[in-house]
């Protein structure tokens, strides 16, 4: 599930939520991959992220978010080798 606007966002950023997983443990799948399951000033918690409860986004979900930054190296073989590696079913 996407969290925040389809539309309205940066880039070269994505946060999305992985329903019936937590975030940590998607991210335990994806070793040497440059992503976070919570903001850099909470590192350690396994609450869900302030910033999606104010977006209202429920807390069982809020709890999968993961989020994926793209530097401007980053090609699109980068991102092709990390959707391969998600899940595809939790």
């Amino acid at each position: 599930m996407l969290n925040g606007h389809p539309d309205l966002r940066l880039p070269n950023t994505l946060n999305c939520s992985f329903i019936g997983a937590r975030g940590g443990d998607i991210l335990a799948g994806l070793d040497g991959v440059a992503a976070s399951a919570g903001s850099a000033c909470h590192s350690g918690q396994t609450a869900p992220s302030s910033v999606l409860q104010a977006m209202g986004i429920p807390d069982p979900i809020a709890r999968g978010a993961v989020r994926f930054s793209l530097g401007c190296e980053t090609t699109d073989e980068e991102i092709d080798a990390v959707v391969q590696r998600l899940p595809t079913r939790l």
